[in-house]
């Protein structure tokens, strides 16, 4: 059957991410930390059109992520908030910023001196949210595309990992890799607020902070998250 132009398929061409967020986003203080600004989804943001399926994706094509980027999740605003108290932990470093999302921490770690900021992110969406964050924020980032865990760790000094531990396929990818980097010589800084998959055993706690997470009401009582290194694992007696 051949088709008549008003029955063609609805192929609508892919969004640009850069554009969308500028137009729908609000460049905005992140709570606890009114050093930076990130652009923020709120509820006029439209995000459902930017992450949902392409009408024309073929068999076998990735499913789309949720935007996690367009939030501040609570580890990594923890994670910022320490660097920005503690800018010796980072100043003159070589930096990644694991599971980069918004770039948040990466922004933080530069604004504290980090020589350099590499930022890790597997979302199309959050790369380009990266960009524009970073521009907004006066500080250079390096974006890594993709899925790094199943490798070596790039050149770096410290990684900060904040909200690594939410579901227990992404832990389990991560603390192998974080083991590659202790064993590489990089020190490993952890942003969490207590999440189910936190490997507690392997953290030391360096500070706490009361900031708000994702996905809690506006009203709610904040409890502490943590900043952690993590520590090579012990041998049993």
């Amino acid at each position: 059957m051949i088709l008549a132009d008003n029955d063609a398929p609805d192929r609508r061409p892919r969004l640009d991410a850069a554009e969308f967020i500028k137009a729908n986003m609000r460049l905005v203080p992140v709570p606890a930390l009114p050093e930076i600004r990130l652009y923020t989804a709120h509820p006029g943001s439209g995000l459902r059109r930017l992450v949902e399926p392409e009408d024309d994706a073929g068999a076998g094509a990735p499913e789309p992520q949720p935007p996690y980027w367009a939030y501040a999740w609570a580890g990594g605003a923890v994670l910022a908030r320490y660097v920005l108290d503690h800018p010796m932990s980072v100043a003159g470093r070589r930096v990644l910023d694991l599971g980069a999302g918004s770039g948040l921490v990466g922004i933080a770690a530069a604004k504290a001196g980090a020589c350099e900021v590499v930022a890790a992110e597997i979302d199309r969406n959050g790369i380009a949210a990266i960009g524009l964050n970073a521009a907004a924020n006066g500080v250079v980032i390096t974006v890594m595309d993709g899925d790094i865990t199943g490798g070596s760790p790039p050149l770096v000094d410290l990684v900060l990992a904040g909200d690594v531990f939410y579901g227990q396929d992404v832990a389990a990818r991560v603390m192998p890799f974080l083991d590659r980097c202790l064993v590489a010589g990089v020190e490993v800084l952890v942003g969490d607020p207590g999440r189910a998959y936190l490997p507690r055993s392997r953290l030391r706690l360096l500070a706490e902070y009361k900031v708000p997470d994702f996905g809690e009401a506006r009203d709610a009582t904040l409890k502490p998250s943590g900043v952690f290194r993590f520590e090579a694992e012990t041998a049993p007696a």
